[in-house]
């Protein structure tokens, strides 16, 4: 195809852009465990109206970022306002990506890899004595974690703060990204790692 002089050239892409702005083909995945359980079919708006919701692990076919959206709605200001989420999730998006100069999406996957925790405590019971075991977590389960424990520090960060929320939801990604203790998330997930270690 021959460009007239003048005409800008479009990029190539796989079609369909999350927000109408970030691919979401060739993102990297490190983690290989948690793999499995990241969607990244490109969606142009993640929302499946809960179609998930009855079938058992329905939430691994469910695109990353919606389940981010998800969370986000889970908590105390966001409840049920999945429209105020969306909205939410799309400006941190292009705060991150003036921030970062990388794709969004690709700033989400490595927050969650650093965020996600590998182990947790549980009780055993022998006889009548409670005892802390450190058990390995199953891949779901880590980002589970991982998202709520974004949610939650997004949440926590923009109370009684000026910062608007889509602003402290990016600075969260962005630290977690880079595996920053001032992250929530990250803090939470080395937390937890720690107990479980002195329970051998």
């Amino acid at each position: 195809m021959n460009s007239v002089e003048g005409e800008t050239q479009v990029p190539i892409t796989s079609g369909v852009l999350l927000f109408g702005k970030y691919e979401m083909t060739g993102i990297g995945i490190r983690d290989g465990g948690l793999a499995k359980y990241i969607d990244l079919t490109p969606v142009a708006i993640p929302h499946t109206g809960g179609k998930h919701a009855n079938r058992s692990f329905g939430k691994s076919k469910v695109s990353i970022v919606e389940r981010l959206v998800n969370n986000l709605m889970r908590t105390e200001v966001y409840t049920g306002k999945k429209a105020k989420s969306l909205g939410t999730v799309k400006d941190a998006f292009e705060i991150i990506a003036v921030k970062t100069k990388k794709n969004p999406v690709q700033v989400l996957i490595e927050a969650l890899e650093n965020a996600a925790p590998r182990e947790e405590i549980t009780r055993l019971q022998f006889g009548g004595i409670s005892v802390p075991k450190a058990v390995d977590i199953a891949p779901c389960r880590r980002l589970d974690i991982a998202l709520r424990n974004i949610a939650r520090g997004t949440v926590d960060a923009s109370f009684k703060n000026k910062k608007p929320v889509e602003e402290c939801l990016a600075d969260e990604l962005i630290l977690a990204s880079r595996g920053d203790m001032n992250s929530f998330s990250v803090a939470k997930k080395e937390e937890l790692e720690r107990v479980a270690s002195s329970a051998r």
